[in-house]
């Protein structure tokens, strides 16, 4: 199961007993190794849209951007960090009004969401999108539907 650390909590409130949960589930549903250390940080809209465009070359404000600092884990120790979700607050904020959802129900669906794509689940053609939000939808029930 991943470690993790936040930095810079949001002005919402996060449970982390529920994020705690979110990746045992994960780790129990997604045969992946999930040993290492996984950083959450939580940023403005200008900083996203800055990353945004530097790394993916995409000049706008995005809810979340998923990075993996290693293409191989095999020499890494259990303890490093491996992978950074980046999240924007205000983009959060805003998708949960969109949505209908409260702020921590919006970041725990992305949560869900960047975790699977640091497990290589993507969603750049249809097959891999049905996948993906298969997936979500799944681990979402689990969670949250009784």
């Amino acid at each position: 199961m991943f470690s993790y650390e936040i930095f810079k909590f949001p002005i919402f409130k996060i449970d982390e007993g529920i994020v705690k949960k979110i990746f045992q589930l994960v780790d129990l549903e997604v045969n992946k190794s999930q040993k290492w250390t996984l950083n959450i940080v939580f940023v403005s809209s200008l900083e996203i849209k800055e990353l945004n465009k530097n790394y993916r070359k995409k000049d706008y404000v995005t809810d979340v951007l998923s990075f993996h600092y290693f293409d191989d884990f095999l020499n890494l120790k259990d303890e490093e960090v491996a992978w950074e979700l980046i999240f924007c607050e205000e983009k959060i904020i805003e998708q949960a009004k969109e949505y209908g959802l409260w702020e921590e129900k919006e970041f725990y669906k992305l949560l869900i969401h960047s975790v699977l794509h640091i497990l290589w689940y993507d969603h750049e053609n249809d097959n891999d999108y049905a996948l993906m939000k298969e997936k979500e939808e799944e681990l979402w029930k689990k969670l949250f539907i009784k």
